[in-house]
């Protein structure tokens, strides 16, 4: 696709792809679908790749406020180009999980400010901000592969200080988060397995979940036989 493509040639595009049942079932999956058109995200995926890095395509994107183009637009952000000022307007505009999602596993893991984000948005109240951090750690512990397993326990204070939120975008991103951390060696497997430990003592609905969940995946015979055959093969 032409570098000059404008952002409401996108937005016809994104019409010509919208599926209207999709659209209805947004809804079931805790989406408002206000201002969404209803484009599945593979779609959305493919659409990225033909469009290419375009900053400046991006940001016009984002500001149509449409729920796709704010989905597409982490996609074809260049994360060189991506300022912190960017992310920190980009993520308090965020009103779904699936934005903050993508948003955070598709730009924000992938610029050098990841990990002070992920500090900073953790202990902001808002829930969608909150979460971001969380799911910033998600996509670190997923992508990152040369991350150190200490930059990873620098963010356990966080994990004890907030499994207590109750909101349910949050406990679910602080639960992911764990369970990837988790799942990146055996090292980081004992660690967390004791974090979450931890965390069911606080003995709250939510630190309950959260830890119960996490410690079925981590402690699971197929997460630690897999864990195992990767030691031995380092």
């Amino acid at each position: 696709m032409s570098a000059t493509v404008t952002a409401r040639e996108v937005i016809a595009r994104l019409n010509e792809l919208a599926d209207k049942g999709h659209r209805s079932r947004l809804v079931r999956f805790g989406i408002a679908d206000k201002r969404a058109l209803g484009v599945p995200v593979p779609k959305l995926r493919a659409f990225a790749r033909e469009i290419g890095k375009n900053q400046k395509l991006a940001i016009s994107l984002w500001n149509t406020r449409i729920h796709e183009a704010r989905i597409l637009a982490p996609m074809i952000s260049n994360p060189a180009l991506t300022t912190e000022q960017l992310l920190d307007k980009w993520v308090t505009d965020i009103d779904s999980w699936d934005i903050c999602d993508g948003f955070c596993g598709g730009l924000v893991d992938k610029t050098p400010f990841a990990i002070a984000k992920a500090f900073e948005w953790i202990k902001h109240e808002e829930e969608f901000v909150r979460r971001a951090g969380f799911v910033v750690i998600a996509a670190l512990a997923v992508h990152d592969k040369k991350a150190t397993d200490r930059s990873f326990e620098r963010f356990f204070p966080l994990f004890l200080e907030y499994a207590s939120d109750e909101r349910n975008f949050v406990r679910k991103a602080v639960n992911w988060a764990l369970r990837e951390i988790g799942k990146r060696n055996v090292r980081l497997n004992k660690k967390a397995v004791l974090l979450a430990e931890k965390i069911r003592k606080q003995d709250t609905k939510s630190a309950r979940w959260i830890a119960t969940d996490a410690l079925r995946e981590l402690q699971s015979d197929s997460i630690q036989q897999r864990l195992a055959r990767k030691a031995s093969s380092q």
